[in-house]
């Protein structure tokens, strides 16, 4: 009973620093940039964590009890959408700091600017606009939110949405090498799928104190902090752009998803 108690303790915290691994980071710092405190950020980790979980629980309990096999080919696709969700996750954030950059510009060139609501159909807000020329930060044709953000950005359950599926593309990429590890050192099914379970909660765990602490410097509020937040949003989508490419090139070519000889040891 020591023992197993010793192995779930083990597994927890080996759960904390599996979070901290580079392509996790890399990812949920693209997510958490544009959030104001430390509170949301956990809540994204945790979602984060919520949806890797869920996968290794999916995934390697399959393995463990029903002794699924997963091909190569299969594996190293799982692994190569670790990359493409990198790249996205890289050229969203890319293009929204872009966009925010090119609305301030505006908003400096125009003349005599003052601020007043005004709507777009049904949809009312405010911006610095001039009318010397008449000018205004964006077409008033078309809100500066998408659909979905104006009808569903309310809603709790929609700002989890992109942290759950980021934690499951990533759970499918780990599970099988979690699943595999613990089949071979526990040969209990019982005790192996009560580790995965401890494994995950330490994993919520440890995304949720990374992600609080990776927010600070966007949430404080003086000039030269709000400078440097802009950069670590620009720096994150580039750093997130290029691992996703490299991860990419890695699966893709050099281990043979796209050739005739794949090549697949989970890890």
């Amino acid at each position: 009973m020591t023992s197993a108690i010793a192995l779930m303790v083990l597994g927890f915290f080996l759960g904390m620093r599996h979070a901290t691994d580079p392509d996790h980071v890399i990812a949920v710092t693209t997510i958490v940039a544009r959030q104001k405190s430390a509170s949301g950020a956990a809540t994204i980790g945790a979602a984060w964590g919520l949806g890797h979980t869920l996968t290794i629980l999916v995934v390697g309990g399959g393995i463990i009890v029903f002794g699924w096999v997963i091909p190569p080919r299969i594996g190293l696709s799982m692994e190569f959408s670790v990359g493409v969700m990198l790249i996205v996750l890289g050229i969203m954030n890319l293009t929204g700091v872009m966009r925010r950059m090119d609305a301030s510009r505006l908003i400096r060139a125009a003349e005599h600017q003052h601020t007043h609501p005004h709507s777009h159909g049904d949809y009312v807000h405010t911006d610095a606009h001039a009318h010397d020329p008449e000018a205004r930060p964006h077409n008033p044709e078309r809100t500066p939110l998408s659909w979905l953000d104006r009808h569903l950005s309310g809603l709790a359950a929609y700002q989890l949405v992109r942290p759950l599926v980021v934690g499951v593309v990533h759970g499918l990429a780990g599970s099988a090498a979690v699943a595999l590890l613990v089949l071979t050192t526990i040969g209990n099914p019982a005790w192996a799928l009560w580790y995965l379970l401890v494994f995950g909660l330490g994993t919520i765990l440890g995304m949720m104190l990374m992600t609080a602490v990776i927010v600070v410097p966007f949430t404080r509020t003086s000039h030269s902090f709000v400078r440097l937040g802009g950069r670590l949003r620009i720096a994150s989508g580039v750093i997130s752009l290029a691992f996703g490419l490299f991860v990419a090139y890695r699966i893709g070519l050099v281990d043979g998803l796209f050739t005739g000889n794949p090549r697949w040891t989970p890890k």
